[in-house]
């Protein structure tokens, strides 16, 4: 690997893709300074060599604050180096000043994942794998370890979802714990709402016709037919995309958000939304 997958510069135009996104997938650690700055020409080299050492572990980002004041300002940057580690798009802990090597080391050592936060990694990896069950059984215990987990309780709520246990996930949301997932967690009630009105209604002859649609869609959900669900979602927004007060386009778009961006069917029905809708 290069040395620029390590360390990079950054700037207003840039932080949020190199610092603020990445986050979500190894922490950042972005280390404000400038060329006139004694205590910088000490401290920058030390976090460069520590970056190559730790072999991409975690990423390093420069940011001269001559050149860019207004990241100095949204981070409260009052004196330099300082250097702040982002993890999941937020500032994890910080420190200020050329501080020795052993206490750059411990804070950088500190920034490696917990348990809990590996196993949330690995039962995240069997979710958008479409092994729903496992993801459920692995998110299940970590949560059980720890109900105020909000990564843990998202997994779970969104395994749930995809079985289509409604109930289930409807009682996740009602107590889910403070943090980023829990504007998430919201977002996806609309279709635990909805599976749990078909699990509570069951088979049943329904006189509109749209209605029927959209029970057999929830119905595929949790069969784990997701191309067809998704059909039936779009089918039902061509014919009225007010349905229900949008209840399908809400639906397609927690599912896109369970299965990510990467996933081929999110490309695919993204697009077809998007066609339907506009």
């Amino acid at each position: 690997m290069s040395y620029s997958e390590y360390i990079l510069d950054v700037d207003e135009a840039t932080f949020e893709s190199e610092v603020i996104l990445r986050s979500h997938e190894i922490p950042v650690v972005v280390d404000f300074w400038a060329p006139w700055c004694g205590p910088c020409r000490i401290l920058g080299p030390l976090l460069e060599r520590l970056a190559i050492e730790a072999g991409g572990s975690f990423l390093l980002a420069k940011v001269n604050v001559d050149d860019n004041p207004g990241l100095s300002v949204r981070y409260g940057v009052q004196g330099i180096p300082a250097v702040k580690a982002f993890k999941q798009g937020q500032v994890e802990t910080e420190f200020v000043g050329a501080q020795p090597e052993p206490v750059v080391r411990s804070f950088i050592g500190n920034l490696a994942p917990s348990d809990a936060e590996v196993a949330v990694e690995n039962a995240r990896s069997l979710l958008v794998t479409h092994h729903w069950e496992q993801a459920e059984a692995s998110f299940q215990e970590i949560y059980e370890m720890d109900e105020t987990n909000a990564p843990a309780a998202l997994g779970l709520l969104e395994s749930l979802l995809m079985q289509g246990k409604g109930e289930e996930a409807l009682r996740i949301i009602d107590i889910f714990p403070p943090g980023n997932e829990w504007a998430t967690a919201e977002r996806h009630k609309p279709l635990a709402a909805l599976l749990a009105e078909v699990e509570e209604n069951g088979p049943r002859d329904l006189d509109d016709p749209l209605a029927a649609e959209l029970y057999q869609a929830a119905r595929l959900i949790g069969l784990g037919n997701l191309p067809a669900a998704m059909d039936g979602m779009l089918d039902i927004l061509r014919e009225q995309k007010d349905f229900r007060d949008g209840l399908p386009k809400k639906v397609l778009l927690a599912l896109f958000a369970i299965i990510g961006d990467q996933d081929t069917l999110t490309q695919q029905y993204r697009n077809e939304l998007a066609s339907v809708l506009f």
